[in-house]
């Protein structure tokens, strides 16, 4: 059984090396498995895909792929899926938090018969924001992509060749991979494994970044629009009832004054939950013209050990002769 690790990297050139030669000897560990790298450069400021390239060239099971502008984590990953052969395909990062001697754990548990198996990490070895935004995305990825509730996700995840077959067909800018798994299959559970301190460095995730991931959740999910309704409707009624309870008053005591102050606060209340929904939709309408003007979800500059670019590369949309006609 083959199995493929794929590797978005950045920054990473003192690491890549350690990862994939780990990872190597744990392979050695399980003889039932064949095995093959597909390393991802997303543009790196460093010398990665240099270190990329000697990898490939002294492992022909190294597949290099070179990015021409940096897209982010999950394009990058979409980038590598569409190049994994493998039956079986492993996701890890390039820090080594993701250690490769916890990779059998989830191979093990994907035995059992499931689609999609998570590393569950005992203690999370980030840093405050990172772990604050990990309690956030938990809550949120229940509400938005409908993650079931007893499942744990992570970085560190192995997918069956279906799964795989089925995430690769999403060709649209700005991808997120669970919200893709999760539409695939409902075969899912998760293993309590290690996490590893980083090798080198911190991590590339500024707050900004992380705000605009989890934007990316909006792409799989109405909710948001189903929220502002929700709250509209709320909003509405305490309107309709203030207005009763103000022509009660005034019928009941003319001469009570109405305070320059309430009204104030009433009016910075309810325009600022408009302004909120039209942000919601005007993010929603943005997303849906980046679409329509075919922004790509990553471009290849150049592969390493790659045999047959053609077919191996993702397939594009093809316009329907008719619009031509």
């Amino acid at each position: 059984m083959l199995v493929s690790v794929v590797v978005p990297c950045y920054n990473s050139q003192n690491t890549i090396k350690n990862l994939v030669e780990l990872t190597i000897r744990e392979f050695k560990k399980m003889p039932e498995y064949t095995y093959e790298f597909v390393l991802v450069n997303d543009y790196s400021k460093d010398q990665t895909f240099l270190s990329i390239k000697e990898l490939a060239e002294k492992y022909s099971f190294v597949k290099g792929i070179n990015l021409a502008r940096n897209f982010g984590q999950h394009n990058a990953l979409m980038a590598a899926l569409n190049y994994a052969q493998g039956d079986l395909i492993v996701g890890m990062d390039d820090d080594l938090q993701t250690h490769p001697s916890q990779m059998h754990i989830l191979l093990d548990k994907i035995k059992e018969g499931y689609d999609l198996v998570y590393g569950n990490y005992e203690k999370r070895k980030n840093s405050f924001l990172k772990n604050l935004s990990s309690k956030f995305n938990a809550v949120t990825s229940r509400i938005l992509l409908g993650r079931p509730k007893e499942i744990v996700s992570s970085n560190y995840w192995v997918i069956t060749r279906y799964v795989r077959d089925e995430v690769i067909k999403y060709q649209n800018f700005n991808p997120y991979i669970d919200a893709l798994f999760y539409r695939c299959t409902n075969k899912i559970a998760d293993v309590t494994i290690e996490h590893h301190k980083r090798e080198e460095g911190s991590s590339n995730y500024t707050f900004s970044k992380l705000v605009k991931l989890w934007l990316a959740y909006w792409n799989f999910s109405v909710v948001p629009l189903r929220i502002s309704s929700f709250l509209g409707i709320i909003f509405s009624v305490c309107g309709f009832l203030g207005a009763i309870v103000t022509l009660v008053r005034q019928l009941i005591s003319p001469s009570s004054q109405i305070g320059w102050a309430s009204i104030m606060c009433a009016l910075f209340l309810f325009f600022g939950f408009v302004l909120l929904v039209l942000g919601i939709i005007g993010e929603y309408l943005g997303k849906i013209m980046l679409c329509i003007n075919s922004t790509p979800q990553f471009i290849v500059r150049e592969t390493v050990n790659v045999k047959d670019p053609e077919k191996q590369k993702p397939k594009e949309k093809k316009e329907d002769a008719k619009d031509h006609a």
